[in-house]
């Protein structure tokens, strides 16, 4: 017969072994994405190549010429960058100049500020090490910038994904939450933008957006006026990273409303026992210090804008007059085989129907999230280069990326609900996920080696016989000579991509 004092003993022993095990399984998986991350490491393809010298020109110009006269890294871009930018002779075509004589540079500086303080921090150390005999570079396009460059961008797409393991594992077992932080890190565009062209702005807008998203999670129940100054430099972070990404306003935006609303309702109910209520002052200042914060946050854009355009709000993007807003192309953007969304991605597919069972999780948040998803699809149904022309799949979502993160956690829970036995859940979602990130990783493989178009709409049978009989005999050589011959390959990669180009810009997006 066991004693009292004997079962409270077995019970809190238990319940540290249960203790210990949550812990156990937290450090594991998190271990697990770290050692993924290590392991990818070598993927990294430090390179400033069509969009990426826009987005590079900022810090290099910053850093090394203390301007922005773009007209040093024009002439340093690729070829398929400098066609109808730069003439033959090496000379800046004319028509390249704003009306402050500077050049037109519309991709947004978020990203440069992103990487200022490693590059920083590299070129102090160069300029230490020539001071001591050693002969670099410091005309920052060498190596030691452009590997600084790389691998803060994979940094910070991993830390997005960090966080978003973290946001998820608040709502479904750390398995789920792991699984699809893989699934969406190694099946949607996401590994083009992190490691192949990591001088684009998508890895920085994963990172970004997490951080955001995150952040409002975790302060959502009730913000100190600290908390709402952190969260409006982290909103202002996110769309001087991409414009686009101001769409996620709309949460906080939707949040307000929500208050305001309960607030009114509220109003008429008396206060019962030691409850308080906030008032309509202390919200509106909240809400008021946000939104100045934000548009403070947003200096270095308007500024950049002012020195480049003449206008704080000019963009060098097509203005709002000339997308076509009541003519959005939905079901191409998410299904052509011009870069459509679950076309070219399709566990994205999975990750949409996921958010609708998120709603038993977090109703509110779910809602947010799916409109969030909505809006954004039409924005960009509305733009002329909805495709992202010579994008891997739609690069553009990668700015959901957080929601279809939530989405996949919540849709493997869901089916592992209906399995007996948990382990058989586990390794039949993992083998879904390895599935997807095979035909993913063999789709990058005939995207970056022009097997199938760049730009322009495919064709599914010469895509689907690749897969299978063209991806498996060349996919061994031509890793060993991304690994060791770089330079001889990306050389032959960026003369297709020449040989392909058929218009002269091929870099405006939104």
């Amino acid at each position: 017969m066991i004693s009292g004092a004997s079962r409270e003993s077995t019970d809190a022993t238990r319940d540290l072994s249960g203790s210990a095990r949550r812990r156990w399984s937290s450090f594991s998986y998190t271990k697990a994405l770290f050692v993924l991350f290590i392991i990818t490491l070598p993927v990294v393809n430090p390179w400033v190549h069509g969009d990426g010298v826009g987005y590079y020109a900022y810090a290099h110009a910053l850093l090394i010429h203390h301007d922005l006269q773009f007209e040093t890294e024009w002439k340093a871009g690729n070829e398929s960058f400098t066609q109808g930018r730069v003439a033959s002779n090496g000379e800046i075509l004319a028509n390249q100049y704003t009306a402050t004589h500077h050049l037109d540079n519309h991709f947004t500086v978020g990203p440069a500020i992103l990487w200022a303080p490693f590059l920083i921090v590299a070129h102090l150390l160069i300029l230490v090490l020539n001071a001591l005999g050693a002969h670099i570079n410091t005309d920052g396009f060498g190596r030691p910038y452009s590997l600084t460059m790389a691998f803060a961008t994979a940094g910070y797409g991993f830390v997005g994904l960090l966080l978003c393991f973290r946001l998820a594992r608040e709502f479904v077992a750390e398995r789920w939450a792991f699984l699809a932080v893989a699934g969406y890190w190694f099946a949607s565009s996401l590994p083009v933008y992190m490691y192949l062209n990591p001088s684009w702005s998508h890895a920085h807008t994963l990172f970004s957006v997490a951080l955001f998203l995150w952040y409002w999670h975790r302060t959502r129940a009730r913000r100190s006026v600290a908390q709402w100054i952190v969260l409006g430099l982290l909103a202002a972070l996110m769309v001087n990273v991409y414009y686009l990404n101001a769409v996620w306003l709309l949460i906080p935006a939707f949040e307000a409303m929500s208050k305001y609303f309960q607030m009114f309702t509220d109003s008429r109910e008396p206060i019962t026992g030691n409850a308080t209520r906030e008032s309509f002052g202390s919200l509106f200042t909240a809400h008021f210090t946000f939104v100045i914060v934000f548009l403070a946050g947003m200096l270095p854009t308007f500024i950049t804008r002012k020195i480049i355009y003449g206008g704080y709000f000019k963009t060098g993007y097509p203005g709002a007059r000339e997308w076509f807003w009541t003519g959005p192309v939905l079901g191409s953007v998410w299904f052509s085989s011009d870069h459509g969304l679950f076309s070219w991605t399709p566990i994205l597919l999975l990750a949409l129907v996921g958010l609708v069972f998120f709603l038993r999780f977090d109703r509110t948040l779910a809602i947010y999230l799916l409109m969030v998803f909505a809006v954004f699809s039409y924005v960009l149904a509305c733009y002329v280069n909805w495709d992202g022309i010579s994008s891997f799949g739609n690069r553009f979502f990668i700015s959901i990326g957080p929601a279809f993160i939530l989405g996949l956690a919540a849709l493997f829970d869901r089916i592992a609900g209906a399995w007996t036995s948990e382990r058989k859940a586990l390794v039949s979602a993992a083998l879904v996920v390895a599935l997807f990130a095979a035909w993913n990783i063999g789709f990058i493989f005939q995207w970056g080696d022009h097997l199938i178009p760049v730009r322009g709409p495919i064709l599914w049978r010469t895509m689907v016989y690749n897969q299978f009989c063209v991806v498996p005999v060349k996919v061994w050589d031509t890793a060993d000579a991304f690994l060791f011959h770089r330079k001889r390959l990306l050389h032959q990669i960026e003369q297709k991509d020449s040989n392909e180009l058929q218009i002269p810009d091929s870099s405006n997006h939104p």
